[in-house]
């Protein structure tokens, strides 16, 4: 199997990755910055996916068709992400919002597309949206991360529906994880995010799921016979 992962250089994503790595797998990680401790076991590409055409002109140079070319397996795992901006709407700012929605939506669709178009003689691909419980439940403060990651499993659904030959795809809400993301999240100003406490609670309490214990998890549900049988689903409610 080859697999291209998104958001590699820290947290889930380079959870993910170890543990393809492990089993054998052959990885393309895109992010903006490499991963010092994966230098060398990996193939990395430096890009901003919050840059759409930074993104369409690296398409256009073939690097990921030639990853891909041959591949008896193939996986695609969206799992970049940006919680930011977080507060109610009028003072989130145009710029942060767009930022967020090319990360989270616009790069992950984009991503999709291209890897279908090039692997359309692979027996076996699929695609792995990174999502979260946000996604399906409203939370104050984050109306623009629950749309975008409602967005990803929509997406899901609807691509489940098109019956593409070959092709399976899943968005899964991996849990709360201890990542830089939920340190951002614990740094945020109570008046734009009222449940921050909940959140504080779950890192005192020794909560959070270990980002290399999930890692793991979600690897080996993408590459597992039941992998996309549902289009969306939790982490959490599979078996361990």
């Amino acid at each position: 199997m080859k697999a291209i992962v998104t958001g590699h250089s820290r947290g889930l994503g380079e959870g993910i990755v170890k543990a393809l790595l492990a089993r054998g797998v052959e990885v393309m990680g895109i992010a903006r910055h490499g991963n010092p401790a994966l230098a060398g076991q990996l193939q990395e590409v430096a890009l901003d996916l919050a840059d759409a055409t930074a993104v369409q002109a690296w398409l256009a140079g073939g690097e990921l068709q030639a990853f891909l070319t041959g591949a008896p397996q193939a996986l695609l795992v969206n799992n970049a992400g940006l919680v930011t901006p977080v507060g109610a709407p009028g003072k989130l700012g145009a710029q942060h919002i767009a930022q967020a929605v090319a990360v989270n939506v616009t790069a992950a669709l984009v991503l999709t597309d291209a890897f279908v178009a090039v692997t359309q003689d692979c027996p076996d691909r699929r695609v792995l949206h990174v999502s979260s419980g946000a996604g399906r439940s409203p939370y104050s403060g984050w109306s623009t991360y629950c749309a975008t990651k409602a967005a990803l499993d929509m997406h899901a659904q609807a691509v489940a529906l098109d019956a593409v030959a070959n092709l399976r795809i899943g968005s899964v809400a991996p849990g709360v994880i201890d990542t830089a993301m939920q340190a951002a999240i614990r740094g945020t100003d109570k008046s734009d995010f009222p449940n921050l406490e909940r959140f504080v609670a779950l890192k005192q309490e020794g909560a959070l799921d270990d980002a290399g214990d999930a890692g793991a998890r979600l690897a080996a549900y993408a590459m597992g016979k039941s992998f996309g049988t549902e289009p969306v689903t939790d982490l959490r409610t599979l078996a361990r």
